[in-house]
């Protein structure tokens, strides 16, 4: 009998193990495999070149700039994307009116498109667009939101931290539901109110979920490519030109494919370190030997 159930569970995990084996695990080897061919003199006929292409990446200045690019637009989301979201998870949690119409329009911009998303900001953003125009009126000089190397990287942050704030909000609003409310209530009797009151209660016992949100926008923010393509497509002068964007640059404008797989297989060492890192940084009493 036992060994029928674990029969039936199997059974049940066979789609989902194969729709994992098709479109995961087949590219993903794939990929490696032609990271080791150049493709760059004929897409019909590659070279075996080995490590060649690892090699040429790392000596490019071009593609360490895209690395250094995306960590610093991690650096600009991140931070906001974690506690932001905490922040105004506390507030709604909170006895107040109309507490889900705040829910609905915090989390809208998470169900509409991207696309949409950056292409409103680009209007926004644009040398005669509306926050130019607010610029003029209150007597301050017009900024190139995308056309300045030293604004654009961080006009695009924006408009991810825009577009993810509702739905890291709504991860740490279940976590709060799981607070017992008698927590609370000893640590007022102790006399912390306020902002303390949530340091002692609130972070410790919602601390996986920060740890998960720390983690989920951290790889989002590494795999950043919708908003640049939309909106500054790398430019200007490669300030926003991450490792995404380099690599679909190679793969699909210049047909370099072995070059543009290597930079994918580099892209998900980044990102497989970085989360480990984190993982351990944050919950490292779980892994205790």
């Amino acid at each position: 009998m036992e060994t029928k159930k674990n029969l039936t569970a199997y059974l049940f995990l066979i789609p989902a193990f194969t729709v994992l084996f098709v479109f995961f695990f087949i590219p993903f080897f794939d990929t490696i495999k032609i990271s080791f061919f150049d493709y760059s003199k004929d897409v019909y006929e590659p070279v075996f070149v080995g490590l060649q292409n690892y090699i040429e990446l790392i000596k490019s200045p071009a593609f360490l700039k895209t690395i250094v690019n995306t960590f610093y637009f991690m650096i600009l989301c991140t931070p906001f994307l974690v506690i932001f979201p905490l922040f105004l998870a506390i507030l709604i949690n909170q006895k107040i009116l109309f507490k889900n119409p705040y829910k609905i329009i915090i989390y809208l911009p998470v169900i509409i498109s991207i696309v949409v998303v950056a292409i409103a900001f680009k209007w926004l953003y644009a040398p005669s667009g509306l926050l130019n125009y607010f610029m003029e009126k209150i007597n301050l000089p017009a900024v190139g939101w995308l056309s300045d190397p030293n604004v654009a990287m961080i006009s695009v942050a924006l408009v991810t931290i825009f577009k993810g704030i509702g739905y890291y909000m709504m991860i740490y609003l279940s976590a709060l539901l799981a607070v017992p409310k008698e927590l609370y209530e000893a640590a007022e009797v102790d006399g912390a109110v306020g902002f303390r009151k949530h340091m002692l209660v609130t972070i410790p016992h919602i601390m996986p979920s920060i740890v998960l949100v720390i983690i989920m926008s951290s790889i989002s923010a590494l795999k950043v490519f919708v908003e640049i393509y939309v909106m500054t497509r790398g430019g200007p002068l490669n300030s926003t030109k991450t490792i995404v964007y380099y690599i679909y640059e190679k793969a699909f404008e210049n047909l370099d494919l072995g070059l543009a797989s290597a930079g994918a297989v580099i892209l998900l060492l980044i990102v497989m370190v970085f989360s480990i890192l984190n993982i351990f940084v944050f919950e490292k009493d779980k892994y205790k030997i």
